[in-house]
């Protein structure tokens, strides 16, 4: 049972002489404080006969609004039924005030980000932590309250977006560096926007008690606002042709270009696994000569974890004992490691006179040559890469994974290098 009443502090005494009338509201063992408009000086006051810590009101105009708030209230709570049951001290007050104060939404943005982060969702968290910083640029300052997100604000910023402009950010030496930034095109604006709507339906989630009648977001400006369709992500995979030149390449001894080989082609023997997964891997993920993990990218979003069984071919076993375990040692962080990733990608490009090849290529190699080339069903290419079919949740539950599937599609895919290898040296 939640209740209230009027309480006046004596260490609630100002310079001015006069002290606040406050609301106590007590519920589940907890009470919280309601400011009312009521300023009393000493005339107003007297001494409580029982508690030296309060005051009382004399002044009986002001004891009859006090006693209106007070019943006002009591109603409110009295009306919420077994509701009340559900709402927390907080809750209830600001279920009763109807005044909360303005959210700040880059202070939640903080705090969001830091919570995925602590989650070990570093590339989610680096998207956010983007649009942030793009959103304190724009409004040129770094605490934007909720109500400022608002459609003519989306068509300002994706506006702001499609210009040029100049930005400033903290290098590592904690100096400011101002940088050029191009436009960004359809691609890019799609995905500030749509980062921005999650960031958004994140608050919204945690301010809204739709239940309870707690609208503290009450606005939603993305069922207005068009968000720009992205436009359809070209082809990336390359034949077999390339694959042999990245593979059979001689990049300086522990240069970034060596780096970015490797592991474009550990990638390719291992069904496409991606850098974030080498990245976190370690001995312990060998289990009978197989590399066992959960999806970094999807391993919170799925009931199985995204675990994955690969085994570890003989071309790969060399790769394998050579980075796993120690990118974690080299690099801090997996934002690290991309940025050498991506530089490296561009020099063995620019040694082997291809372009635009970049390390996820090996992923899309995988999937392309297993379907084209080896005529492997899609559903086997979704199991080997790791995707869910979500058509196909119902059959899942009662159908076993088996590994032997993606063994067999990894020794084809794999063979067509060999395959290829011969039938040149035999010309």
């Amino acid at each position: 049972m939640a209740t209230v009443d009027a309480k006046i502090y004596v260490h609630h005494y100002k310079n001015d002489g006069t002290c606040n009338v406050k609301i106590r509201l007590y519920h589940k063992n907890q009470q919280r404080f309601i400011e009312t408009t009521h300023f009393l000086c000493d005339k107003q006051l007297k001494r409580h006969p029982e508690n030296k810590r309060e005051f009382l009101i004399k002044d009986q105009f002001v004891k009859t609004l006090v006693n209106s708030e007070l019943d006002s209230y009591r109603l409110a709570i009295s009306n919420l039924g077994p509701k009340l049951n559900l709402f927390s001290a907080d809750e209830l007050k600001r279920y009763l005030t109807k005044t909360d104060e303005r959210i700040d939404f880059i202070a939640f943005c903080n705090k969001f980000i830091a919570e995925l982060e602590e989650n070990g969702r570093g590339k989610s968290a680096a998207n956010y932590r983007t649009v942030k910083n793009s959103l304190i640029d724009f409004f040129g300052k770094e605490k934007i309250f909720i109500e400022e997100i608002n459609h003519d604000m989306l068509g300002d910023w994706e506006h702001y977006l499609r210009s040029k402009r100049v930005i400033t950010r903290l290098n590592q030496f904690h100096k400011p560096v101002s940088t050029f930034q191009h436009p960004l095109k359809d691609a890019s604006v799609h995905n500030y926007l749509r980062d921005l709507r999650g960031l958004f339906n994140h608050a919204r989630k945690k301010y809204n008690r739709k239940s309870l009648g707690l609208l503290r977001i009450e606005h939603y400006p993305f069922d207005e606002y068009k968000i720009v369709e992205a436009p359809l992500t070209r082809k990336r995979n390359t034949d077999i042709e390339t694959l042999k030149l990245i593979r059979d390449s001689s990049p300086l001894t522990e240069s970034r270009a060596e780096l970015a080989r490797d592991l474009f082609m550990l990638s390719f023997y291992m069904c496409g696994i991606n850098a974030v997964d080498v990245f976190k891997a370690d001995k312990s993920n060998i289990v009978g000569g197989r590399l066992e993990y959960n999806r970094s990218k999807t391993k919170n979003k799925r009931k199985d974890n995204a675990f994955i069984s690969i085994k570890i071919v003989a071309q790969a076993k060399p790769l394998i004992n050579k980075y796993l375990g120690s990118l974690c040692q080299r690099y801090s962080n997996i934002g690290s490691l991309n940025k050498a990733l991506s530089a490296g990608m561009r020099e063995l490009c620019k040694q082997l006179n291809i372009k635009g090849i970049t390390y996820y290529w090996a992923r899309h190699t995988v999937g392309n040559l297993a379907r084209n080339k080896c005529r492997i069903s899609k559903d086997d290419v979704a199991l080997a890469l790791n995707h869910v079919d979500q058509g196909r949740r119902i059959t899942d539950i009662y159908v076993d994974k088996d590994w032997s599937i993606i063994d067999e599609l990894q020794e084809k895919v794999i063979k067509l290098l060999i395959e290829e290898k011969e039938d040149i040296n035999e010309k």
